[in-house]
């Protein structure tokens, strides 16, 4: 029977870290609401330096370095991609369109002679 194991290394000082982050948040939110009477350059102020803040605590934590680590591995993977020329994406482009028509066609023939088979056939409903 095999093991599997889970890492979970959350320390206390990064659960309060996480915990700190999340109160900034808050405390900047209820800045921009409270601050109201004082002009938008306060409220945004408060705002925008309570999210900085709060990003400045969370990159700290472990998430956050994981959270960046994981950006860096992404974007390494997005540098490896073969991104199709113009020409492939116009084929391609044009494939779907002229599927869908004749998709679209097919589908009102198959209606059309369903409708007429039940209707004028068996039903003898004419029109």
């Amino acid at each position: 029977m095999a093991s599997t194991q889970v890492e979970t290394v959350s320390t206390g000082a990064d659960k309060a870290r996480l915990a700190v982050a999340g109160l900034l948040v808050v405390a900047a939110l209820a800045g921009f609401y409270l601050l109201a009477g004082q002009g938008a350059a306060a409220q945004w102020g408060a705002l925008a330096g309570g999210l900085v803040l709060a990003a400045v605590v969370f990159f700290t934590s472990e998430s956050g370095r994981r959270l960046v680590a994981f950006g860096r591995d992404a974007w390494r993977e997005v540098k490896k991609v073969v991104w199709p020329t113009r020409k492939e994406t116009l084929q391609t482009t044009a494939f779907v369109f002229a599927f869908a028509v004749v998709m679209a066609i097919f589908l009102w023939g198959t209606d059309k002679t369903l409708e007429w088979v039940f209707y004028d056939l068996i039903l003898g409903w004419r029109r």
